[in-house]
């Protein structure tokens, strides 16, 4: 696929292997944004917190710090999740958290909702997305209650 800015992207993202097809949902992004839930369905901003928490399998906060009672155990690499649901859409959100890349390619925040084009990939882990669909749109449910 050839790479364009992302003001002029619109394309639909098919699946990047064969064995993705039940791994990866297909996504629509447009402009800095990925507007529709990856699943049909809005996510669980529960769901989304509890995974926020867990650090082996979100690692959200190992860079970012937020609104969590254990302030000890949060980065300080990435900018804070206090507010971003009043600084980004919902889309903008879903698309940081799928693959930060496509709006700046230098980012150390891993695409999440990848698979193709990656490097360094512990052998476990090939051929799947760090977080599925359902997760993406449960955290994606959460960020966008940080108003403050």
């Amino acid at each position: 696929m050839r790479k364009r800015p992302f003001a002029t992207l619109a394309l639909i993202v098919g699946m990047g292997q064969a064995q993705a097809d039940d791994a990866l949902a297909p996504f629509e992004v447009v402009g800095d944004a990925i507007a529709r839930p990856l699943t049909g369905a809005a996510g669980d901003a529960g769901r989304g917190e509890r995974l926020l928490l867990d650090r082996r399998r979100s690692l959200c906060l190992l860079c970012h710090s937020g609104p969590v009672a254990e302030p000890h155990a949060q980065g300080t690499l990435a900018p804070g999740l206090g507010g971003v649901g009043s600084r980004l859409s919902q889309g903008q959100i879903r698309l940081r958290i799928v693959d930060m890349k496509r709006l700046d390619p230098a980012t150390i925040m891993p695409s999440n909702h990848r698979i193709d084009g990656l490097e360094r990939v512990a052998a476990p882990y090939r051929g799947q997305p760090v977080l599925t669909a359902g997760e993406i749109e449960d955290i994606v449910a959460l960020l966008v209650t940080l108003k403050e």
